[in-house]
């Protein structure tokens, strides 16, 4: 069987959306008459926006000509003032780009305001100005102006989807040393960079105040994408949500509002995770156990590793395998939960575990896409360069980990499994989360390893997912499963 990785790549064309275009393109000269005075560009923001982005140009610059860029809001207030070092800049009531604040997008007339330190008494200098109205505050609704992706193209993304800063309770030692204070967001970050990670999912508790942190911060970690998430905290468990900065009330209250009724009110593009489900709740760890099964319903997904308990009664993934055995398409993802970035043992510290995603870019949008196809698999250790992926194959069709397949009784279903930098280690196949004896003699013997095997359907569904284990049994690496449904599931 050719193996996935040219199907794997399939996966990623799917096409990026088109950029959508400016909704209000606004333009205009200036003259001599205009050196070091004042100008204003009125706009309408009509009813329903949530965020408003500005990508702002002009010409002229090799006559010294030079225009400097601010907002007014609807009552005139300067609501920032970036001079000349951002062309673009976006605005919403929870976020906003440095050297703007967050401010409400209501409906009125706005304004651009523009500076003009230097215009020569002959020139002149003509301004585009495209301005975009989000009607959310999803990810998926900024505009690429807004939040290009880090890395174009599909590939295996690593990284750490829970951590904690000074937004919350993350803390860390002060410079000189001295008791722990809540630690800067840059430290996480910069912990993720020297751990080698794609991504890192900064998730504070009930609270978005980070995302203008981290849209300073972003430029500065070109090559690494930093997610705004949050942990959605209360009473009756955690639960992380990514993909949105929407507004959420996260108040669990036991007989009055249960977790259906938060969740219901996530946004459609927002994913849901389950944090360290099995955790026991109490005075250590206040609301950390998750017993609302029924709202697994409107969850995507459950951290199966949290931390470093893959081999403790704390894992997740006994909790996740029971969600799988009742029919619910859960993707199984891990974090480190970190909330020290100064922390000195790297197993204690961010990308252990790191959650490998393949995804069509590394931008927010498809990271969250990726984890909702179940196109993922646990790092345990947080390595550099470890690979679990499955395929299955039946007749023409083909699926990866998380997708689905539907053969008939009797057909034959081929499994190619790769493996990656596990030498020495052995790979588990597991059906419906019982370990059968496919590869059960198989060992990895090279870094570069394809194992194949093959199953009969019997026309019910299933789930096929693999693990590796090393020498003493300890969780290396686990793989989401590839779904089998009855031939008939669609109909």
């Amino acid at each position: 069987m050719r193996f996935l990785f040219a199907i794997l790549c399939l996966a990623g064309t799917l096409a990026r959306a088109a950029a959508p275009q400016p909704d209000l393109v606004l333009r205009g000269r200036l003259g001599g008459d205009d050196h070091q005075t004042y100008r204003t560009a009125p706009f309408a923001v009509p009813a329903g926006v949530q965020r408003l982005t500005v990508a702002f140009s002009y010409d002229g610059r090799e006559q010294r000509s030079v225009i400097d860029l601010g907002l007014l809001g609807p009552d005139g207030a300067v609501v920032g003032w970036s001079g000349g070092n951002k062309s673009v800049f976006t605005v919403s009531a929870v976020d906003a780009t440095p050297s703007y604040l967050p401010t409400p997008t209501r409906a009125g007339e706005w304004a651009l305001l523009l500076g003009v330190p230097n215009l020569r008494k002959e020139a002149h200098a003509d301004y585009t100005a495209q301005v975009w109205f989000s009607r959310t505050l999803d990810a998926a609704d900024e505009p690429a102006v807004l939040a290009p992706p880090v890395k174009t193209g599909p590939g295996w993304y690593r990284g750490d989807l829970h951590s904690h800063t000074g937004h919350s309770d993350g803390s860390c030692a002060p410079l000189g040393g001295g008791k722990a204070l809540p630690c800067p967001l840059f430290l996480t970050a910069q912990a993720a960079a020297a751990r080698g990670l794609d991504f890192v999912a900064i998730t504070e508790h009930n609270t978005v105040s980070h995302a203008s942190s981290i849209r300073e911060l972003q430029p500065y970690f070109a090559q690494m994408l930093l997610m705004p998430g949050r942990e959605v905290t209360g009473f009756q468990g955690h639960a992380n949500l990514f993909g949105t900065l929407a507004p959420l009330d996260f108040r669990v209250v036991r007989g009055r509002r249960d977790w259906s009724a938060v969740l219901r009110d996530v946004p459609a593009r927002g994913l849901v995770a389950v944090n360290h489900p099995v955790r026991p709740s109490g005075e250590d760890c206040m609301g950390c156990g998750w017993d609302d099964l029924e709202a697994l319903r409107l969850v995507q997904a459950v951290e199966v590793v949290n931390g470093r308990d893959a081999d403790t009664p704390w894992s997740g993934i006994p909790f996740w395998q029971a969600a799988l055995d009742r029919g619910l398409r859960l993707t199984a993802i891990g974090g480190s939960d970190n909330h020290h970035a100064d922390a000195a043992d790297p197993r204690q510290g961010i990308a252990s575990p790191t959650t490998v995603v393949y995804a069509a870019e590394l931008s927010q949008p498809a990271i969250v896409a990726a984890i909702r196809a179940g196109h993922v698999f646990v790092d345990v250790e947080g390595t550099r360069e470890r690979m679990l992926a499955l395929e299955a194959r039946a007749g023409e069709r083909r699926a990866l980990m998380g997708d689905t397949l539907a053969p008939p009784a009797g057909t034959p279903v081929r499994f190619a499994l790769r493996l990656q930098h596990v030498r020495g280690a052995r790979p588990v196949v597991l059906l419906d989360g019982v370990p059968g004896q496919w590869l059960a003699e198989a060992a990895v013997d090279s870094d570069d390893r394809t194992l194949s095997f093959a199953w009969q359907a019997d026309g019910k569904p299933h789930t096929v997912r693999a693990e590796v284990r090393d020498a003493q049994g300890k969780l290396l690496m686990l793989g989401n499963p590839i779904h089998i449904d009855r031939p008939d599931a669609s109909r």
